[in-house]
């Protein structure tokens, strides 16, 4: 392991209570911390998934009327098989073999199991307003968006954007740790070409690659195979505007960014493979168990906010931007039907017309607001006059 880490920044902890104790001072462990919001975080996501599952939202969400091109669904297709196809393979390597040859636990088998858990915040992107979709076609179960706390975006069982489960389940398990292992070994390259190297340069050649690598990814594979769509794009800040594969530039912004923390996560640990968030492990007490515990949950609590802090805060932002829905997604129900138009008659999300909520009325079709059952547009009471 030390080849791989020859010419990293290294840490030093304190090595026992007894010698933190001789110079005088308490011993530190933000190690803690960091898992005391991992645990917030990870016991929000059990609540939520209970919630969804034992609910009405847990429920199919059929594409329409549009028949996918077969070419799309063949290609879905195979994409659905390869995730599954290499997630047993992505065990062996990130943390059956690390296991079997050293007896630890490695530092991507804990990154492989948070990411896992990471895709939880995969809807959040939608909270206040519906500008990104999944295709349908592929096979769900609906989605826990609508039990995730003060979620605002209108939604219906079997009316909402639905998670493919089948691919993006095992995708954020071990596709999105790949890429992270991809930008740390160019990294690593970019440290032994020029060893000098600033962290800070480090950092933006890093998220400049992760830039380059989600253009090729998303706007030049994912987005054109089908799987999933943004309709609400800025068109004049996208690739392919007007298309139902276009592709925003500010996608790559915030997801490179994303990947540019995860891959700095990994890359900047001590001459143990400890990461900044593992500080102080060594004064956690309770035996192996405890502490491997204690360390994961660190390590999650900053996959966690990687996502959310770099991708999902700004995405809220972009949201309430959006432009009108292309003509070539409006026309592909599997795209569309899920949230508007169809069945539900309601209007796509526009510029032109006021953002609805779960609890609110909607612009229909034909232009006319549709109040929730049971209500009527509230009544203009007069202000009052004198004293």
């Amino acid at each position: 392991m030390s080849e791989l880490l020859d010419g990293l920044p290294t840490r030093t902890e304190p090595r026992s209570h007894a010698d933190t104790a001789r110079r005088g001072t308490p011993p530190s462990s933000p190690v803690k911390v960091w898992a005391l919001v991992g645990a917030a975080v990870l016991g929000l996501e059990i609540y939520v998934w209970i919630k969804w599952v034992s609910g009405p939202y847990f429920t199919h969400v059929a594409s329409g009327p549009t028949d996918p091109p077969t070419l799309m669904k063949v290609l879905l297709t195979i994409q659905s098989v390869a995730v599954w196809v290499g997630l047993p393979i992505a065990v062996w390597f990130w943390v059956i073999k690390p296991w079997v040859r050293e007896r630890r636990i490695s530092l991507n088998a804990m990154l492989m199991a948070a990411m896992g858990l990471m895709f939880f915040q995969d809807p959040l992107l939608n909270y206040f307003n519906t500008w990104c979709t999944y295709n349908a076609w592929l096979f769900n179960v609906g989605s826990w968006s609508s039990n995730i706390p003060g979620w605002i975006s209108p939604e219906s069982p079997g009316h909402q954007v639905p998670e493919p489960l089948l691919t993006n389940l095992p995708g954020y398990t071990w596709g999105v740790l790949l890429c992270t292992v991809l930008l740390v070994a160019s990294m690593r390259q970019i440290k032994r070409r020029w060893p000098h190297i600033t962290t800070f340069r480090m950092v933006l050649v890093t998220y400049a690659m992760a830039i380059a690598f989600d253009f090729v990814m998303e706007a030049c594979i994912i987005l054109p195979m089908g799987l999933y769509s943004y309709p609400g794009a800025i068109r004049s800040l996208s690739i392919n505007a007007g298309h139902y594969y276009q592709w925003p530039i500010y996608e790559g912004l915030m997801w490179g960014a994303v990947e540019t923390a995860l891959a700095s996560i990994k890359f900047f640990t001590d001459d143990r493979e400890r990461t900044f968030v593992e500080r102080g492990l060594d004064n956690v007490r309770g035996g192996y168990a405890r502490q491997q515990s204690v360390r994961f949950l660190a390590i999650f609590a900053a996959v966690s906010a990687s996502f959310f802090v770099f991708y999902n805060v700004p995405a809220q932002w972009i949201g309430m931007h959006s432009d009108p829905w292309p003509k070539d997604v409006l026309k592909r129900s599997y795209f569309t039907q899920p949230v508007c138009g169809g069945v539900r008659e309601n209007a796509c999300p526009d510029p032109s017309l006021p953002v609805p909520t779960k609890r609110s009325g909607y612009i229909d079709t034909n232009g006319k607001l549709v109040m929730p059952d049971g209500t009527s547009v509230p009544t203009t009471v007069p202000f009052a006059t004198g004293p």
